[in-house]
């Protein structure tokens, strides 16, 4: 399995403080990484639309058009591209807001460099293995397709973000055993990551609505104080 190196890596900064963007784009360069900045929403947009991004750190507050709004475009229109969201809020219903609208991971300003840096490492390598494992998964009534991150049941199909795909593929992979928080958060945030059960707990309430709305018998059964784990319902 062939994972992109930093020297391959093209990132998208979208932040409108000229200079902390420069300064992030300096330290990425310096890192061996190609990178690009967009100092306010509409060149954001119009940027990350190409297509071309292996990551895009995006702030939410930014003119013409926020964070936010450019997040929730770019997964309507079926773009998987990983996203650190930056924000100066901290309070647990705006990561929720941003986790919610397709958001890979967050930061709150200010912030460490090596922090930025190290998750940056950790989505550059599972967007590397999700665009490698080309093929499906099948478990009960469901297929999940890992290529074009597509859903689907003798019913209906629909399709999920990137995290919601590994974090399903995981499940299947580990259908009927029990799935620790922590095993989780490693696997899909990284060792390296800071983050917290209730990303996990958010995550697989995406997929449950999602199972749901593909009329599946699958469902995903909260085992308590351990973990979750995927049965034929």
């Amino acid at each position: 399995m062939l994972i992109k190196g930093c020297d391959d890596m093209r990132i998208l900064v979208v932040e409108d403080e000229i200079h902390l963007a420069e300064a992030l784009s300096h330290i990425l360069k310096k890192n061996n990484y190609t990178a690009d900045v967009a100092n306010d929403g509409e060149t954001g947009l119009d940027d990350a639309l190409s297509g071309i991004y292996d990551v895009i750190v995006l702030d939410i507050m930014l003119p013409k058009i926020d964070g936010i709004t450019i997040l929730k475009t770019l997964r309507d229109k079926g773009f998987d591209t990983p996203v650190i969201l930056l924000t100066a809020k901290s309070e647990v219903s705006d990561k929720v807001l941003g986790l919610d609208s397709g958001a890979d991971d967050y930061l709150a300003k200010p912030f460490n460099t090596d922090e930025l840096l190290a998750r940056i490492r950790a989505l550059g390598r599972r967007r590397g293995e999700i665009v490698s494992s080309a093929g499906t998964l099948s478990f009960a009534d469901i297929t999940l397709n890992t290529s074009t991150l597509w859903l689907s049941s003798e019913k209906n199909e629909i399709n999920l973000t990137l995290k919601e795909c590994e974090l399903l593929e995981y499940l299947m992979l580990h259908k009927e055993m029990v799935c620790s928080k922590e095993q989780i958060i490693e696997k899909l945030w990284g060792f390296e990551s800071e983050a917290e059960a209730n990303h996990v707990e958010v995550y697989i309430s995406f997929l449950r609505k999602k199972l749901a709305f593909v009329h599946s018998k699958a469902s995903i059964n909260t085992v308590r104080g351990v973990g979750y784990t995927l049965t034929r319902g």
